[in-house]
């Protein structure tokens, strides 16, 4: 299997982002953004995708969450989108929905090339301390643009906003990594009838 790993920097007036992926990796996440909450959601995607994720983010959290969250995600989406290369043989396609107590939260993913988000999760105002929900459709926008692939995020049901995310999160996790397998079955060609993603 051809090496699937990447390193992207990211610098802005904003903030410093230093990633390391493994999509063949063991679920190894080694995460610092300064936000604690959002450090844990990627822990979980990693933990739940099987990749090997190091994030060093600073950013003016100071000011707010929003520069550094959605900067992470477009440097994640690079990350993601170098080492899958040109995604000969992968299945392109995932979908999951994983319960976290009384919530679930749906999640499909296109690996096709073409970027593009749904997030319909209700309460988005609510908070995680003093994040709002709503801040993570920025990261799966940012993610989406940068690594060129469709992201649906449905809530099927939820109370508790941390549960919601979490389940969002692991959703996520779970679709991108059955999206990323290689199957055998297709012998290292392009998963579209164009012959190119």
């Amino acid at each position: 299997m051809a090496d699937r790993t990447a390193e992207v920097s990211r610098i802005t007036k904003e903030t410093d982002i230093k990633i390391k992926i493994n999509v063949d990796g063991s679920g190894v996440g080694n995460i610092k953004t300064g936000i604690a909450f959002f450090d844990h959601m990627l822990e979980l995607t990693a933990k739940h995708g099987v990749f090997d994720i190091s994030v060093d983010a600073k950013g003016d959290i100071d000011v707010d969450y929003h520069h550094t969250v959605e900067d992470v995600g477009i440097a994640l989406g690079q990350a993601f989108d170098s080492a899958l290369k040109d995604r000969k043989g992968i299945k392109r396609y995932g979908c999951a929905a994983v319960p976290m107590d009384e919530s679930r939260i749906e999640v499909a993913v296109d690996m096709g090339g073409r970027p593009f988000v749904i997030f319909d999760v209700k309460n988005q105002d609510k908070c995680i301390k003093d994040i709002p929900i709503q801040l993570f459709e920025e990261f799966f926008r940012a993610f989406s643009n940068s690594c060129k692939m469709n992201i649906h995020i449905r809530s099927i049901y939820g109370v508790n906003a941390h549960h919601i995310v979490e389940s969002m999160f692991k959703s996520f996790a779970r679709a991108l990594d059955h999206a990323v397998w290689i199957d055998k079955r297709i012998e290292g060609n392009i998963p579209s009838t164009k012959g190119t993603i």
